[in-house]
């Protein structure tokens, strides 16, 4: 649990998700805040510019509450420092996400996704990558422009 603390930057989904299909013109930079709350409860914070979205979950193989029914999610491969990619499984649908400690990943862990979603019967067809413009580390109180 420990290693899925921190900051993670949302990179890509492999979907066939309809609403992300008509919506994918729409997507915005995203980034999810892990927080372990007790050695085995995970809190995640989704961070978009408009939306806030908190959540509680155990690690590695955990469920979140979505709109209507459970979503399993399962760590399909991880390096801490660097990426992770989970399943999420909502009754017979899955997708597949990559996320990056960064908001860009190396084109090793790029293919490495990519084998991932292929294994579940996913293509690029599918497959959307998140804008990595929108992400501020901090800011001054008082900025010029010129």
């Amino acid at each position: 649990a420990m290693q899925l603390a921190g900051r993670w930057f949302l990179v890509s989904v492999a979907s066939r998700c309809s609403h992300l299909a008509e919506h994918s013109h729409q997507l915005e930079a995203t980034t999810v805040m892990v927080t372990v709350l007790d050695g085995q409860s995970l809190a995640i914070s989704t961070l978009r510019k408009l939306v806030n979205q908190d959540s509680l979950d155990s690690p590695l193989s955990f469920s979140g509450h979505g709109h209507s029914s459970k979503v399993d999610v399962v760590v399909g491969e991880m390096d801490p420092s660097s990426f992770a990619i989970l399943y999420y499984q909502k009754g017979r649908s899955i997708s597949v996400k990559l996320y990056g400690r960064t908001s860009r990943v190396s084109d090793a862990v790029a293919d490495k996704f990519e084998k991932h979603v292929r294994a579940v019967g996913l293509s690029e067809d599918v497959t959307y990558y998140f804008p990595t413009y929108g992400f501020c580390d901090s800011a001054d109180e008082f900025h010029v422009l010129d």
